[in-house]
């Protein structure tokens, strides 16, 4: 029979994998952003900008969390519409909360 802590402990390392499988580096979807959105948004250029930099969203760009740099490009890239949008944003949104979620960390 397995103790409690034992069973705590195999739950930490799942999520630890989970957080280790995250999707793509931050800077490949800048990218691709980049190529979908032909007339990025003023208020959301220097988010994105900042996100070319970034290989994994816990990443730093000068003093900011590479969480904080996605939700601000986020939140002022509400003009940029169509599938290509909707599933990039799915996509940073999904790693927002694997990274911000306390389970995760």
């Amino acid at each position: 029979m397995m103790k409690v802590s034992d069973v705590l402990e195999h739950k930490k390392q799942m999520i630890k994998n989970k957080q280790q499988e995250q999707t793509r580096p931050v800077h490949i979807i800048a990218a691709e952003i980049e190529d979908t959105w032909p007339k990025v948004n003023y208020a959301a250029r220097p988010y994105l900008d900042a996100m070319h930099e970034l290989i994994n969203i816990n990443d730093h760009y000068a003093m900011d969390r590479g969480t904080h740099i996605v939700a601000y490009f986020l939140s002022n890239a509400s003009t940029w519409r169509g599938d290509d949008a909707r599933r990039i944003k799915k996509e940073l949104k999904a790693m927002m909360i694997v990274a911000t979620d306390p389970r995760y960390i």
